[in-house]
Formats: C-alpha cells, sequence, structure tokens
C-alpha cells in the first residue's frame, strides 16, 4: 500500500507523551530514591491499570493476559491480519530509573493513538505491549512476560521470589492463576515483527552526538549460581593455617570473573552481581558464600568459551583453599541479530526526520531477544545522560525522547508499505520457537 501524504508529516503528542511518562513514573516511586516497580508486584499492577485508563481515554482498547502483560490495540483493529508488536517492559529494578522499559511502552501506545486519531490503514496491525516482568528482580524468572507469549515460559509455575513465595502469589493479585498461563502464547507466525524503542543504557551515542542507534545484535546473556562452601569458625582461635574461608575465596573468585572480560578479553562483561555470606557476623570465619557471575557476549562461541573457563577458574580456587565450589547455570539467553529490514525501516525513518543514527549492539538483554523466537525483531536506542541506567538518575533529554518516539512511528509507517516482507523470517521465527519451547526455563533457587 502506499501511506497518504499526510502521514509523512505525522507527530506524536508531546504533551500527551510527557504527561503519560511522568504520570506513571509516580506508580512504584521508592522513597529511597528512583522506582521499584518490581515484576508481577502491586505497583505493576497498578502501571498496568494507569495505562490501561490512560489508553482507554486515547481511544484505545486494552487488555491484560494471563502472565500479566499488557496488550493494547486500535478499536479497528483486524485480528486477523499479522501484528507488527511495539512496546517494552513496565517492571524496573529495586531503585531503578523512570524510563528503562516504560519509555518504549509509553511510545507505543502513543504511536498506537496518532494512527488511529488519523485512520491510518495499517496491513501489518500495530499493537502496543507492555511486557510483565522483563527484569527478574522479584519473581525470578527475568523475560516472564515475553516467554510467556511466545510461548517458552518452560517451568514457569516453578518461579518464585528469594523468600521462596511462588509466582501463583503474584499472579492471584491480577485475577489470573497458572491454568491460564497456556492461553498467554500466541499461535505461530501471528506476529509479523516486533519493535522495541528503549534507552540505550550507555554512553555511546551520547558521546558521540548522535540521536538515534540502530541495534544489530542484542548481547547473550548466562547467569551462574555459585555456592563456596568452606568451615565456618572462631576468628579469633583458627589459626590461619587451618582456615577454609568461604568469602577469602569468593573475593579471589569475583576478581577472576572480572578478569575474564577486563584481562582476558573473552566476553563483553563478566560481573558478580549478588553476594550472600553465612553466617556473616564479625567475629566468625565465613563458612559459605553464595554469589552470582554473568556472562554477555554478542557471539555465542565467545559465551560458551568465557563460561569453561569461568569453570576452570572456580575448580582452581576450590583446589588452591581446600573448600568445595559449584557452579549451576540458573539461566541463559542465546545473542540475537536484529532483523535487517526492520533495521532498514529505523533508518530510513530517522533519516527522514533529519536525525542522524548509528548502526549499534545492545549490551543490555531486552524482550527483543526473547520475541526473536518466534518473529523478526528490531530495536531503536535514545541516548542516555551519562550512560547511567537502572539507578535513581537514570536520565534522557526531553527532546532525544520525544525524537526516539517519533522515529518509532515513522518506522511502523514505513513497515505498512510492505505487508509481505517478513512472511518468511516469521514462518522461520516460529519453527524455532517450537524447537526451543522446551529449552527455555530458568529457576534461580532461593538463597
Amino acid at each position: 500500500m502506499t501511506m497518504p501524504a499526510h502521514a509523512t508529516k505525522l507527530a506524536i503528542d508531546r504533551i500527551r507523551f510527557e504527561r503519560t511518562l511522568r504520570e506513571l513514573a509516580e506508580i512504584g516511586a521508592d522513597p529511597r530514591g528512583g522506582l521499584s516497580r518490581l515484576g508481577l508486584s502491586q505497583a505493576e499492577n497498578e502501571a498496568r491499570a494507569y495505562l490501561s485508563e490512560a489508553s482507554r481515554a486515547a481511544g484505545l482498547y486494552p487488555q491484560v493476559d494471563p502472565a500479566g502483560n499488557l496488550l493494547v490495540r486500535r478499536p479497528s483493529a483486524d485480528p486477523q491480519r499479522p501484528a507488527l508488536l511495539i512496546g517494552s517492559h513496565l517492571d524496573t529494578v529495586v531503585q531503578g530509573g523512570w524510563l528503562d522499559g516504560a519509555y518504549g511502552v509509553v511510545a507505543a501506545l502513543e504511536v498506537l493513538a496518532v494512527l488511529s486519531e488519523n485512520e491510518i490503514e495499517c496491513p501489518r496491525e500495530p499493537v502496543a505491549v507492555g511486557f510483565a516482568n522483563e527484569e527478574g528482580a522479584l519473581v525470578q524468572y527475568p523475560f516472564w512476560g515475553s516467554r510467556a507469549l511466545t510461548g517458552t515460559l518452560a517451568d514457569g509455575g516453578k518461579a518464585c521470589d528469594r523468600t521462596g513465595q511462588p509466582v501463583e502469589r503474584y499472579l492471584r493479585a491480577f485475577g489470573s492463576d497458572l491454568n491460564r498461563l497456556a492461553e498467554t502464547a500466541w499461535a505461530p507466525g501471528s506476529i509479523s515483527g516486533y519493535l522495541e524503542l528503549h534507552i540505550e543504557q550507555g554512553t555511546v551515542l551520547e558521546r558521540r552526538r548522535i540521536p538515534i542507534g540502530v541495534v544489530e545484535a542484542i548481547v547473550g546473556r548466562a547467569i551462574f549460581e555459585i555456592s563456596v562452601l568452606g568451615t565456618a569458625g572462631h576468628a579469633g582461635t583458627t589459626a590461619m593455617c587451618d582456615r577454609q574461608d568461604a568469602l577469602a575465596a569468593a573475593a579471589c573468585l569475583v576478581l577472576k570473573v572480572e578478569s575474564i572480560a577486563a584481562e582476558l578479553g573473552l566476553c563483553r562483561t563478566a560481573t558478580v552481581g549478588y553476594l550472600d555470606v553465612m553466617p556473616n557476623t564479625t567475629n566468625t570465619i565465613p563458612g559459605t558464600v553464595r554469589l552470582t557471575a554473568e556472562i554477555r557476549d554478542t557471539d555465542g562461541e565467545r559465551l560458551r568459551t568465557a563460561e569453561t573457563v569461568l569453570r576452570s577458574m572456580a575448580a582452581s580456587v576450590a583446589g588452591s583453599r581446600d573448600l568445595s565450589v559449584t557452579v549451576r547455570k540458573a539461566h541463559q539467553s542465546d545473542p540475537v541479530a536484529t532483523d535487517p529490514s526492520l533495521r532498514a525501516a529505523v533508518e530510513n525513518a530517522a533519516l527522514s526526520l533529519g536525525l542522524a543514527c548509528l548502526a549499534m549492539p545492545s549490551g543490555a538483554g531486552h524482550d527483543a531477544q526473547i520475541v526473536a523466537m518466534a518473529a523478526p525483531v528490531g530495536m531503536i536506542f535514545v541516548p542516555s545522560k551519562d550512560g547511567m541506567s537502572h539507578v535513581p538518575a537514570e536520565d534522557t533529554e526531553a527532546d532525544a525522547l520525544i525524537a526516539g518516539a517519533n522515529v518509532l512511528l515513522h518506522s511502523v509507517l514505513a513497515l505498512q508499505d510492505e505487508p509481505g516482507t517478513f512472511q518468511h523470517g516469521c514462518a522461520q521465527s516460529a519453527s524455532k520457537a517450537n524447537d526451543r519451547r522446551q529449552q527455555s526455563g530458568y529457576q534461580l533457587t532461593p538463597p
């Protein structure tokens, strides 16, 4: 089809967009700073309710699926047309920022409102989505909503929070239950593509003063649970030569994990972000330490090499300190390349709006890499102030937020001209999803 002439001049409603984004940022505000709108919590429920009402006010039709995903359609939406999903996630980490995830969801709602108000025909039906529990900060199952939608929520019923509370408790809070989760999965081939607008969460765009990033690939990520088992003892009476200090061993391992990326260059990043010391008292030698190690890269083979080295390092520490170190892989998401046609649509949209853009990888994981199991995906980045994210200081200039939202709008418009572009890719992705449904489970054992 050919877009009507006025479509090339369409723009989001800046006042409405900024108001919605700011009001959403009040939900889950943490007295200590930032937002703690954790996935599947009451705060996330409130965010869905607020955006549902905002959608209705804009003449749109919102629904919440059994996994907690917010789905918004135009009143004229044809369910027989392949859907072009646009959006991101609604949850945050503890004391996180106001834009991560939320920005992409609000922008998607605004795009739908503009298309609806201007009665733009869309052979590829745009559907806005606010995925539930992308971060996994409360219920320990990141990408919960996107996995449910793509039918790859393996062992989801076993998910729980760090205290052992089951996910069933959180589902009941918004009227769902485990028996309904299967209803969430979309049929293979029903998604023609997915576009996710997001803040960069890094410094590349800001440093180079480029307003738009066109994501080429999303890093793969592996998380490992590591247990260091030594022997607790009296801090004053146990001779240094007789100690099996679990924390000293863990400290050594923390630095070794860092070296996998910083010194050896085997992967893009390597991080220990969680540490639990027992008994954690001043005058007792630590007997047990539990920690997590996370590695990321855009190349699957490099990830596998980094994992092999990590396990070797753990065995080395155990042997040199005469204690036990066990390593369990708790989660893995593979690197994902974005779709060339979707990248081209984003680039052309940016250039048509007079905005320079840069092809770049994403160092953070996103729902897009999960949706890629079922459909082609693309991502748009805007600069992050000082590269800060997952912290209260997370921010982006207002003009940059507007620019990104308008690029999303014009990318969606451009993709309506060639409704058959992704049919082959969609079928391939749907087949891949079926092959991987039983391989995508994630369960982090409560410490």
